[in-house]
């Protein structure tokens, strides 16, 4: 077996996914690659699609494609979404024969496309697996051909066959996320090793690998609705104008600490006592895995009103559409352990938080 798993740069949640499975190949010692599948298009195309992406959902504009997309698709009308992945299916299919592979991942929907379109006009025998990373069926999932849709759980059923994905098909695995955020310290452990002070509880807010949402204001009530017993940690990530901003705001006091980009986030999720983030479903999936009791700010209009809609529904976490009530709501969670525990057993019973180990056991079995 030698596997190729394909992604891309629209956002981190999909690279996220891609590595967790590729850990699992690599540690039981099958060759496995990893690739963006828009370096197989021209750069100019590479760089509209992920500026495209970008642009849309900064912009709020993505959930009018999003319902545009349910109106229009289904199993066997494409869209142009399907075409314009077309277009680089025949590099891809050189690589994939020029290197071997018998295997490809795609936790993202333009590869699945690509793949689609590429086994339709070469046959070529190769054992192919998508995976879906939000916690709904996206659009132009049903136009793509995979053996098999992993997908985050059983309750997503019926939503995917209703799109006309053969119900035999759905394996519901998961979201992969790194086995860092599983096997994790206990929380006062973690505290100690990222020097939080102790006595004070801890809320983290993340801002997601794109900046999105008002962090700023977010900052500002949070200081301004607790005391010297709670520490607020930003993670801004990337974002250096948020990060010199909060810095500026905040310079002295050490009740707010704002962080640049850091591969121990799953740390900051264990030593947390709320966790405030958008409601992308690799972050919800990891916060999970990790136990943190959890907080949904606003989110990007399409999958992430799913995301947010799926989690609270079965009370792993709280959230809201309007500011004020998100804070309200998180302030809460924080001053009542009876509903962080409540939380947990909920995260605990419909979480899987195995799912990569899951998924890569299930390619083994079922390969080519």
């Amino acid at each position: 077996m030698k596997v190729l798993i394909l992604s891309t740069g629209t956002g981190e949640g999909h690279n996220s996914a891609a590595k967790a499975v590729k850990e699992q190949f690599d540690e039981n010692g099958i060759p496995c690659v990893m690739a963006d599948a828009l370096d197989f298009a021209s750069e100019r195309a590479a760089r509209y699609g992920r500026n495209v992406y970008v642009w849309s959902t900064k912009r709020g504009v993505f959930g009018g494609a999003y319902r545009a997309g349910s109106a229009i698709t289904s199993a066997r009308h494409k869209s142009p979404v399907y075409y314009a992945n077309a277009l680089y299916a025949d590099k891809l299919y050189a690589y994939i024969v020029e290197n071997d592979f018998d295997t490809v991942v795609m936790p993202h929907l333009f590869p699945a496309e690509a793949v689609t379109y590429m086994q339709k006009k070469h046959h070529l025998r190769l054992a192919s697996y998508f995976i879906a990373t939000d916690y709904t069926c996206i659009p132009f999932t049903e136009e793509t051909s995979p053996d098999y849709f992993f997908i985050p759980h059983e309750d997503l059923i019926p939503e995917f066959a209703g799109r006309g994905i053969p119900e035999e098909k759905l394996i519901p695995l998961g979201i992969p996320v790194s086995g860092r955020f599983v096997e994790l310290p206990p929380r006062e452990e973690c505290r100690g090793r990222l020097g939080i002070p102790e006595g004070r509880r801890c809320i983290l807010l993340m801002t997601g690998s794109m900046g999105y949402g008002n962090v700023e204001s977010m900052v500002a009530k949070l200081w301004e609705r607790t005391g010297e017993d709670t520490c607020i940690y930003v993670m801004g990530g990337t974002n250096e104008k948020l990060k010199a901003a909060l810095r500026q705001k905040y310079s002295g006091q050490e009740r707010v600490v704002v962080l640049d980009f850091t591969d121990r986030a799953q740390e900051y999720m264990a030593a947390a006592d709320v966790l405030f983030t958008k409601p992308g479903g690799l972050t919800s999936t990891e916060a999970v895995a990790a136990g943190v009791p959890l907080v949904h700010t606003h989110p990007i209009p399409g999958c992430e009103v799913r995301n947010a809609a799926f989690f609270t529904a079965r009370g792993m976490s709280v959230s809201d559409r309007r500011e004020d009530a998100v804070i309200q709501k998180g302030l809460e969670l924080l001053e009542s352990p009876s509903l962080q525990d409540g939380m947990r057993a909920a995260q605990k019973k419909y979480g899987k938080p195995d799912a990569a180990r899951r998924i890569y056991e299930f390619i083994v079995e079922h390969g080519v």
